[in-house]
């Protein structure tokens, strides 16, 4: 478990960026590591990497539906949106002709100049929080994954910092994945 800060690339190269990979140099496995999922370079927050591949292939793979939640501040005051609609049928991302798949919105807080939701996606398509909230005329300010199916970012992990997967964890997202041991 990755708390990925701001800067860096989910990639396992890159000429031109930092990749999340840099943040592993120190220990021997870092070159058989790789990232399940993508985050922005713009984007914090819990990102796996792992060695087995068939674990994070089906962890990243649509067909499981695996929950992602990202917590986000967004532009503008968004208590007038029925967020409702959207975890039935998801919503139509014009520019794009794209229909996306159903997912949930939770107002934490919000003001006149900015809202904090968080929004729960199953499907990982690129830059989807930020299409969906410019669609519905609130961009995305901040934007940070907090959960992955069961496992939940640990909070006393400083951008940058990583920890292993405990046994529990492990199981836990193995179940989602229907891969038994």
């Amino acid at each position: 478990m990755l708390n990925k800060p701001a800067g860096y690339i989910t990639a396992t190269e890159d000429e031109e960026y930092p990749t999340v990979l840099d943040l592993f140099s120190d220990l021997p496995i870092a070159s058989k590591l790789f990232p399940v999922g993508r985050l922005d370079i713009d984007t914090e927050g819990l990102l796996i990497l792992t060695t087995d591949g068939q674990f994070g292939h089906r962890l990243s793979h649509p067909k499981w539906n695996i929950e992602k939640e990202y917590y986000a501040i967004v532009e503008g005051d968004t208590s007038n949106i029925d967020f409702s609609e959207y975890e039935n049928k998801g919503i139509y991302l014009k520019k794009e002709k794209y229909q996306t798949k159903p997912f949930k919105v939770k107002v934490l807080n919000t003001s006149k100049d900015k809202s904090e939701i968080l929004i729960t996606l199953t499907e990982g398509k690129y830059h989807l929080v930020k299409r969906i909230m410019q669609e519905l005329g609130h961009p995305v300010l901040y934007l940070k994954r907090i959960r992955i199916g069961s496992l939940k970012l640990d909070e006393d992990l400083l951008p940058g910092e990583f920890r292993e997967l405990t046994e529990k964890e492990i199981k836990e997202l193995k179940k989602l994945i229907k891969m038994n041991d």
